[in-house]
């Protein structure tokens, strides 16, 4: 392809996803604002980019799968260069909203840090390989020098090649969720076989021989040397195969002292969108909790991890759904026995109705944990409409190297 095939283009700023954006708008991954670019267009992409004249922020990648793989989109940019930006999302998502409020400095994960992760894991004709699919991609990347996942995750990568092994199609990879905890894997397989009798027995083989905590093929249990129990403060909980849970050790501390800095002093507080118990176990060293769940398996599972730690203060539990069925106001405040505080922690599509409703019944300090800048900024509009004060916010970086952003914020009453 001869140059005057090519389009040149300066990159003016970055998109939501991470992806450099020129004028056009013409998208181009893996480039930073005021690099001078060239590529081919194709539709609103440019493709095949070469960096003519390189932003100050550009870093050479730490990770050899980098160009290749698609599980991190932002190696290529300094970290301060990261963290600066990450907060910036969160600005203007509030700025777009009329809101503006004071930003604690960002807490980033560290390296080889993340003890979650679904690999992609393909049967060949000599074995299996397993990775993370090419950004955009059917083609699996393999990673055996991964810069994100524990070690302890980084070496199970055999193990979920012997699970292809035993049980994918050709036509197929598996889906294979692979969370670390004290007690060893916790593997849950997804797009594999059926689960007839000699897969079952192989199956139960290969997590003896390998020393798998607990095995779960699609929804069923395949077998459980002890249960994959994650610490939440004082309390043990073993989650249901494939249940959420925050991405690294380290971004969930920061999370969890920003809703303890939040909530100090409260002593009754609800928790909605409670998990397993993330934050409702660790805040019942000092508190009464309601844990509100619209997971049943979640729900069961925190209130098993309450009834057997000592020295916790009373967590009561509710399933159910606060996108359809939100806490209303006389629910928030009984009679006699309003809470001091709530803790509200969303999937990516926010908490409208709940926040609503939270607004409406006036509760005095609020605690916002959000894996999506967009959905918060719109409910944080609705509480300082309706007399709250957004105090601040603390961006929590334990996606490293992606375009996620997570953060906490604190809301107050202003009567």
């Amino acid at each position: 392809m001869t140059d005057a095939a090519r389009t040149t283009a300066t990159i003016s700023r970055l998109g939501h996803h991470g992806d450099g954006v020129a004028d056009g708008p013409l998208f181009a991954p893996r480039t930073l604002p005021g690099e001078i670019v060239s590529g081919v267009a194709e539709g609103s992409h440019l493709t095949q980019i070469r960096i003519e004249t390189p932003s100050e922020h550009r870093v050479q990648p730490p990770c050899r799968h980098y160009r290749s793989c698609g599980g991190c989109q932002m190696q290529h940019a300094s970290d301060a260069f990261v963290a600066e930006w990450k907060a910036g999302v969160v600005r203007n998502a509030l700025s777009a909203q009329g809101l503006e409020t004071d930003f604690r400095p960002i807490h980033t994960s560290p390296a080889r840090s993340r003890r979650r992760a679904t690999l992609a894991v393909r049967r060949t004709k000599k074995g299996a390989m397993a990775g993370f699919h090419g950004r955009a991609s059917d083609v699996i990347t393999e990673i055996p020098d991964c810069h994100l996942l524990e070690p302890e995750l980084l070496a199970a990568i055999p193990v979920a090649e012997a699970l292809a092994v035993a049980g994918a199609s050709r036509k197929a990879p598996l889906a294979v969720t692979i969370t670390t905890s004290d007690a060893g894997l916790d593997m849950l397989v997804r797009n594999g076989k059926p689960l007839d009798g000699p897969l079952r027995i192989e199956l139960a083989q290969l997590a003896e021989r390998h020393r798998i905590a607990r095995l779960t093929w699609e929804d069923e249990p395949v077998a459980m040397e002890q249960p994959p129990e994650q610490p939440f403060g004082p309390a043990n909980v073993c989650p249901p195969p494939g249940a959420f849970l925050q991405a690294t050790r380290e971004g969930e501390a920061a999370l969890l002292a920003a809703v303890q800095e939040i909530t100090k002093g409260a002593r009754r507080i609800v928790d909605l969108f409670a998990g397993c118990g993330t934050f409702s176990l660790p805040l019942a060293q000092t508190a009464e909790v309601h844990a509100v769940e619209g997971e049943r398996d979640m729900v069961k599972a925190l209130d098993a991890g309450w009834r057997k730690s000592k020295g916790l203060k009373k967590v009561s539990t509710e399933y159910r759904d606060l996108f359809r069925n939100p806490l209303l106001p006389e629910e928030i405040n009984p009679f006699g026995a309003a809470f001091e505080a709530a803790v509200i922690d969303p999937p990516r599509a926010g908490a409208e109705a709940q926040i609503k409703q939270l607004a409406k019944a006036r509760t005095p300090v609020i605690a916002y944990v959000s894996c999506n800048p967009v959905s918060f900024a719109r409910d944080a509009k609705v509480l300082v409409e309706a007399g709250y004060s957004l105090d601040w916010v603390q961006v929590v970086d334990q996606f490293r190297w992606s375009a996620h952003t997570e953060l906490a914020a604190r809301f107050t009453l202003k009567d």
